[in-house]
């Protein structure tokens, strides 16, 4: 989630709502300046006992952060507490329970994204031995109830805490016990971001079961092979899901501002500060008449605040974010990124991608994606199974790759980064898949094995 440094004093004041599908003009590049931005979380443990470190605890995630300091980063502070940090490559910042992101720099092409993810996982795993902290690349806490995990010192968390618990059962959940690996890119004009909207949005599923890697819930195997993606299902449909407005007729900026508007606000930033505007209403602030700032005025840069608050399968703010999948491995860190790039970065392939998928009705694309949290490639679609039709994208997605011709000193392209998703594929087994097998296998049901074949 984003992290806000200060309030912009000479942030433009919002005087008009054609102003508010600015963010989305703005993001409007060339193909020449398209880039690639890849977030990924991690879980972070004690190795002596596995418990989720505190912010404050001698060796835990405050001094984590600290620790990264000499790689060339600096802080980013909320009040007392350094909460994040900014440098070269992006900032590192805290989820609700002390998951380390990487919000990675927007990079030209996967060679750099995969050295960048290569370092960062270098610096966190250096620093981390010191302390005797281990990093898991599961999508899910696999062994942790809520109590047993730490918050951290977030203003925004605590407004967050507060609201999910009135919207959904499994808010707290999303918050405290995730971890994800997103894509953000970036499109030319309005016409081409509204075709890889539908295109991504359609594909999430997809993303969602070729990743899917979170089978265990406090101890045992939970009935889903994405419990991650199952948790959005009941965290806040106010602003979670697969937008069926996306895929009408006229699609555009305005209609995305349409959405936002209607998603209940969180917070409002002032003075370093988050104020509680959890439920109330963005078109009343508009009117003076937010009841947590009665008589003020919305900015741009509260605005541009509120585009961080929705949570969809794919989200539009001055660039498209593709927020399917659960934490995983380097090679998969890279791979989502590289199947999205192959797919959305090439016109021909994005028209390949869009007439596979054109075809399917909302109803089909809902029940897909309400499917794959438990059945991934086995999920129902177009009269056939997720499955069957995985082979086909992963070789249209090469096919961009290829026709992109982007090489690394060694002359090789970015279609290596697929392969470990050709791998899933061809196996027809998901990574949750392999871990239960081993769970009900060699492991003998000690789920604590997780933490020595799943750490970084």
């Amino acid at each position: 989630m984003s992290t806000r440094e200060a309030t912009d004093q000479h942030d433009p004041l919002i005087s008009g709502l054609d102003q508010l599908a600015s963010p989305m003009q703005e993001g409007e590049k060339p193909r020449a300046q398209w880039r690639i931005g890849t977030e990924h979380e991690k879980i972070v443990y004690r190795g002596t006992d596995r418990h989720a470190p505190a912010y404050d605890e001698a060796g835990g995630i405050r001094d984590l952060l600290m620790g990264l300091k000499p790689y060339g980063w600096s802080e980013i502070m909320e009040g007392e507490n350094v909460i994040a940090l900014k440098g070269s490559d992006g900032a590192v910042s805290l989820e609700p329970a002390g998951q380390i992101e990487l919000s990675g720099a927007p990079l030209e092409n996967l060679h750099q994204t995969d050295a960048e993810t290569r370092r960062h996982i270098d610096q966190v795993k250096s620093v981390g031995a010191k302390s005797n902290l281990g990093f898991l690349s599961l999508g899910l806490y696999p062994d942790k109830r809520r109590d047993e995990l730490p918050i951290m010192p977030k203003g925004r968390y605590d407004i967050m805490l507060r609201h999910m618990p009135r919207v959904g059962s499994l808010g707290l959940d999303m918050m405290l016990r995730t971890c994800t690996i997103q894509t953000n890119l970036d499109y030319s004009s309005e016409a081409d971001m509204a075709q890889k909207f539908r295109v991504s949005l359609a594909l999430q599923p997809l993303a969602t079961a070729l990743f899917a890697n979170s089978p265990f819930l406090e101890g045992k195997p939970n009935g889903y092979l994405s419990y991650r993606s199952h948790i959005w299902s009941d965290t806040d449909p106010a602003r979670t899901g697969m937008l069926p407005f996306v895929f009408e007729d006229g699609f555009g900026y305005e209609r995305y501002v349409d959405y936002m508007l209607d998603v209940p606000m969180y917070f409002v930033f002032r003075e370093g500060k988050y104020i509680d505007a959890a439920g109330q209403s963005f078109r009343d602030f508009l009117d003076g008449k937010l009841p947590a700032l009665p008589g003020e005025r919305p900015t741009i840069g509260d605005w541009q605040d509120h585009l961080s608050t929705a949570f969809p399968e794919v989200r539009l703010k001055s660039f498209l974010e593709m927020r399917g999948a659960d934490g995983g491995p380097v090679e998969r860190i890279v791979a989502l990124p590289a199947l999205w790039v192959g797919l959305l970065y090439d016109q021909g392939a994005l028209d390949a991608a869009w007439d596979l998928v054109k075809g399917w009705s909302m109803e089909e694309r809902e029940t897909l994606r309400s499917s794959v949290p438990k059945l991934a490639l086995d999920a129902p679609i177009a009269g056939g199974r997720l499955g069957d039709i995985a082979g086909e994208v992963l070789a249209i997605a090469r096919s961009g790759l290829k026709a992109r011709a982007r090489l690394n000193a060694e002359g090789a392209d970015e279609t290596r980064y697929l392969d470990p998703l050709d791998e899933i594929v061809a196996s027809g087994k998901v990574p949750a898949q392999l871990w239960l097998d081993k769970y009900l296998g060699e492991w003998g049901g000690d789920l604590s094995r997780v933490y020595d074949e799943a750490s970084f």
